[in-house]
């Protein structure tokens, strides 16, 4: 998910979108060649070639946006994408079995992982406090897994 469609803009067919990406402007094609995008301003205001007025930018509220996983940029080392961490098993650096990511949140200081235990009750660490992640399993600093 790279943004989503907040609203309509203005009468012509312009979309406001809530961005999750650094650089939207990279990608033309959204949602497996549904909506093409033809331009957009101060990252958040678009116009796509497939909707032509208010009501039709209307109906999109809530679409996300999304392109194929070889369309993003390569990692760096320590870097991630959120889907990759969602799902993964989740343990404390002491080896107790915790549960599973079940979202990534960034509430403006850095990424925070929300872990559902099995008993399914929640609770929230920071990415700070994961030292190692890998495609199996995000590890957990002991001293902030909440009981």
């Amino acid at each position: 998910m790279l943004a989503a469609v907040a609203g309509a803009h203005g009468i012509a067919g312009e979309v406001r979108l809530k961005v999750f990406a650094d650089d939207l402007a990279a990608h033309r094609s959204f949602n497996d060649g549904a909506l093409t995008l033809v331009k957009l301003r101060d990252g958040t205001i678009a116009r796509f070639a497939e909707v032509s007025d208010r009501n039709a930018a209307e109906a999109l509220r809530g679409t996300v946006l999304t392109v194929p996983r070889d369309a993003l940029p390569p990692l760096e080392d320590g870097e991630y994408y959120h889907a990759d961490l969602l799902g993964l098993a989740v343990t404390s650096t002491e080896g107790e079995a915790l549960g599973r990511v079940v979202a990534v949140e960034n509430f403006g200081a850095g990424d925070v992982v929300e872990i559902e235990r099995a008993n399914g009750k929640t609770f929230m660490v920071p990415m700070t406090a994961v030292p190692e992640w890998n495609t199996e399993r995000l590890v957990v600093e002991a001293a902030f897994v909440e009981p």
